[in-house]
């Protein structure tokens, strides 16, 4: 076992500062971060997503704010911080599986984990939804603790992790049906029980929802304050979504999707998915037949996947963060089984042979050179500290303009603070990084064409990127 963690610990961190990813989404969290430690502002409200603009909770930033600060401002910190947390996340998964089935089960599903391309590329660069696996675990975890237990802590930690796995991508609300589900269930036991068995449930399910609502106060408010935009933004997401869509072709997409990222192969394949989906339906038939823990972890996926059959739109890997732990524990738990069969042990050896085979295809790292994005973004952002010699001056980038946050994350650290993104003060100098070819004045672009630049002063190039500095 110590030789699986050890793996996944190498593949996690094995050239890390030059395959780290630092883009806009990394450099808005880092400047939003610095502000945190400085004290200068603390958020109540967290990035709004990609698709549909639906807002997360503050708590991501709040969480990784230490390994900022552990790395003196380096943007290096925050990755070193989710990586070792998705190491954790890799003992975790031992601890608790061994405790709940048995040692065996637990050492398959760690080796998935360990050895999966898609965790491991979530794992090596700092974004809030690439710790959902942990959280997620953590919140059923802390759900079957308090079921077995009805201590207050539990109940307290189930709604306190429900509250942060939604906080770190908005597909976490698919956990609260199944853990409804399991609430009442939990209540009728009582109610057959004892009087005095049913008010300790209550009372275990009240603190749940106090801690659960205690540390969405943020997002609660938010969306009070603005007439319920988030809730809004939720609902069209999906009400787009499910226009023109098939929701039985959605539930199949979203299992293809997901064994295309788990095992790494293309859903071209229909002969190896079909085998998988067969497969599986003769493991839950198995499953309903005997009296386990699975069944929980089970009833959570399925109800996560029938969630995603009211999501049409694209099946990003991240977005099913939500979903891996508890389909790594599944399949870990069928793989296990085997074990009682005469080539048993035969059929394991060959499973996991193939299963790091296909995903060692996307250890990129191992043999090719990072693009080292933090220090190409340094450079970038010292030509333009070098050359503002005005104190009102913004940056944008082309084509994607979001993607300045990174210089502008360098160049507020080091006492050079441009004007904020969007802003409709007008800068006297603007300096613009093209990542593509690109005809910076004239370019319709707001920053650019909302600065209405007629001259350009100063041409630099630094790798791929072409960066001017335009006045007017």
């Amino acid at each position: 076992m110590i030789l699986v963690l050890l793996s996944g610990i190498f593949l996690r961190f094995f050239r890390f500062e030059g395959f780290v990813t630092f883009l806009g989404d990394q450099g808005r969290d880092a400047i939003v971060i610095k502000r945190i430690l400085s004290f200068e502002h603390f958020p109540a409200i967290g990035a709004p997503t990609s698709v549909g603009q639906v807002y997360l909770g503050p708590f991501y930033y709040y969480f990784i704010a230490p390994w900022l600060l552990i790395f003196r401002n380096n943007p290096l910190g925050p990755a070193f911080g989710v990586a070792l947390f998705s190491c954790l996340y890799l003992l975790i998964n031992y601890l608790i599986l061994k405790k709940i089935f048995d040692k065996k089960t637990a050492i398959i599903s760690t080796i998935l984990l360990s050895f999966s391309t898609v965790l491991i590329d979530l794992s090596r660069f700092s974004w809030n939804p690439n710790l959902m696996p942990l959280f997620s675990l953590l919140t059923v975890y802390f759900l079957l603790k308090s079921i077995n237990t009805n201590k207050i802590i539990y109940y307290l930690l189930m709604g306190s992790f429900l509250s942060f796995s939604i906080q770190l991508h908005y597909l976490a609300l698919f956990l609260i049906p199944p853990i409804g589900i399991y609430g009442i269930s939990q209540l009728l036991v009582a109610y057959k029980k004892s009087r005095n068995q049913l008010l300790t449930v209550i009372k275990g399910l009240l603190f749940s929802i106090f801690s659960f609502v205690f540390f969405s106060i943020p997002l609660i408010v938010f969306d009070l304050r603005h007439n319920f935009l988030n809730t809004n933004n939720f609902i069209n997401l999906f009400k787009q979504s499910q226009s023109g869509s098939n929701k039985l072709s959605n539930l199949i997409d979203t299992y293809l999707y997901l064994n295309k990222h788990v095992f790494n192969f293309s859903p071209n394949y229909p002969i190896i998915t079909i085998v998988l989906a067969l497969t599986f339906v003769g493991f839950l038939i198995l499953l309903f037949q005997k009296k386990s823990n699975i069944k929980v972890f089970l009833g959570f996926f399925l109800g996560l996947i029938f969630g995603f059959m009211f999501y049409g739109g694209q099946k990003h890997p991240h977005y099913f963060g939500v979903i891996y732990p508890f389909y790594f524990i599944i399949v870990g738990y069928f793989i296990a089984y085997l074990n009682s069969l005469k080539f048993g042990k035969i059929l394991i050896a060959i499973f996991l042979i193939t299963y790091i085979f296909l995903n060692s295809k996307g250890y990129g790292f191992l043999a090719n050179t990072g693009d080292r994005q933090i220090e190409r973004s340094t450079k970038i952002a010292r030509i333009i500290y070098d050359n503002v010699k005005k104190e009102k001056f913004t940056v944008t980038a082309l084509p994607e303009k979001y993607s300045d946050s990174t210089y502008r994350y360098f160049l507020e650290i080091w006492g050079k603070r441009s004007l904020e993104k969007d802003s409709l003060e007008k800068a006297d100098e603007l300096f613009v990084a093209c990542e593509k070819k690109c005809k910076v004045i004239g370019d319709p672009q707001w920053d650019i064409a909302f600065f209405a630049p007629n001259k350009i002063t100063g041409e630099w190039q630094v790798d791929n990127v072409r960066i001017y500095k335009l006045i007017r």
